[in-house]
């Protein structure tokens, strides 16, 4: 009798070994904060089973909502995208760990050349571009009669109810200052006044100020014209042709999204392999392909195909980059911008 209660008892403590062991064992998890629909899912699954881990996503819709949450103080996140300008005001304000590049091995295949435009990180010490984004007017053609590439769209009575504008202070307010032919980044207060009006005009057009909203409502007919980023638009196109998409004559932004690790990081050694995968040239091209947007990275253009370098989204030109302006951080002056969105939303 005692020694079947012996061998029992040897029986459960090598059951409870194994479950010990089994879950010091589970994956990984690595917590991202990224704007939404914009990683590929088979590269995010690639991810996943090359480094056997799992990666949960949060979206945000602007830089600054995902800014004020960070700065109230949400942790957990890993990997954060966002814009270069507000890379660099998080990096300010010690939100951002330094990166470690012998970790990033990958870095190299980014152009030195466009480093220094479109990012405010040049010597990527605290964020790495991810992919380009470009603000401007998807639309279709068929519903909207004597289309213009111009901001000026807006103001068109025979539109109103049927476009949107994007919910986000330094794109919406730097569209009004590029149809008054202001710098998008002016910090001269009477210039921020007039565009704030400019708004306040366009906002009795407008059925509402959307991101997400404003893709899926183009596709489905709801909204005939939407200020939008150029790759969400050619996801759109992927599903209905008709759509197109056109970059305002007067200008318009351009930006880099990059990737950080926020101060807090749990992961961090993961989060530096994250960043390094998606560097890679053959995933950078995946994720090309997929989402439409275009990046620096010079060896990614190898492995991508003819039908997408020669489409618009893959076809960014110097000539494109020269025409655009990147959003750039405007320290305590964006305070200025703050107060007029503020009579913006305010505005009947």
């Amino acid at each position: 009798m005692i020694r079947i209660f012996l061998v029992l008892l040897f029986s459960l403590c090598v059951l409870f070994m194994g479950c010990d062991n089994s879950k010091s064992a589970s994956p990984k998890v690595l917590h991202v904060f990224n704007w939404a629909d914009y990683i590929a899912p088979e590269v995010l699954q690639e991810f996943e089973k090359t480094y056997n881990c799992q990666v949960v996503v949060d979206n945000f819709e602007s830089n600054e909502a995902m800014y004020a949450k960070i700065q109230a103080g949400a942790k957990g996140y890993d990997v954060i995208f966002p814009s270069s300008y507000m890379a660099k005001l998080m990096n300010d304000k010690k939100l951002l760990l330094p990166l470690d590049h012998k970790l990033l091995p990958n870095l190299k295949y980014l152009d030195p050349q466009l480093l220094p435009i479109i990012t405010q990180d040049p010597t990527m010490n605290h964020s790495v571009p991810y992919l380009l984004s470009m603000a401007g007017l998807g639309y279709d053609p068929k519903k909207i009669p004597n289309f213009e590439a111009s901001w000026a769209m807006f103001d068109r009575q025979d539109l109103k109810g049927k476009i949107t504008l994007l919910s986000d202070i330094r794109e919406t307010l730097g569209a009004a200052l590029k149809f008054l032919g202001y710098s998008i980044n002016t910090i001269n207060e009477k210039e921020l006044e007039q565009a704030r009006d400019v708004v306040i005009r366009w906002k009795k057009n407008i059925a509402k100020f959307a991101v997400e909203d404003a893709k899926m409502g183009l596709g489905s007919g709801e909204f005939v014209m939407v200020h939008q980023y150029n790759g969400d638009i050619y996801q759109v196109v992927k599903e209905n042709p008709d759509i197109q998409f056109a970059l305002p004559k007067e200008g318009f932004s351009l930006a880099s999204d990059d990737m950080v690790i926020p101060d807090g990081a749990q992961e961090i050694e993961l989060a530096h392999q994250f960043i390094n995968f998606f560097t890679d040239p053959k995933i950078c091209a995946k994720n090309m392909e997929f989402l439409r947007y275009a990046s620096i990275n010079i060896e990614a253009r190898k492995y991508l195909s003819q039908e997408f370098l020669q489409s618009p989204a893959g076809n960014v030109t110097p000539e494109i980059i020269r025409r655009g302006e990147v959003i750039k951080e405007l320290g305590d002056d964006v305070a200025k911008y703050n107060k007029v969105w503020s009579q913006v939303k305010a505005a009947e």
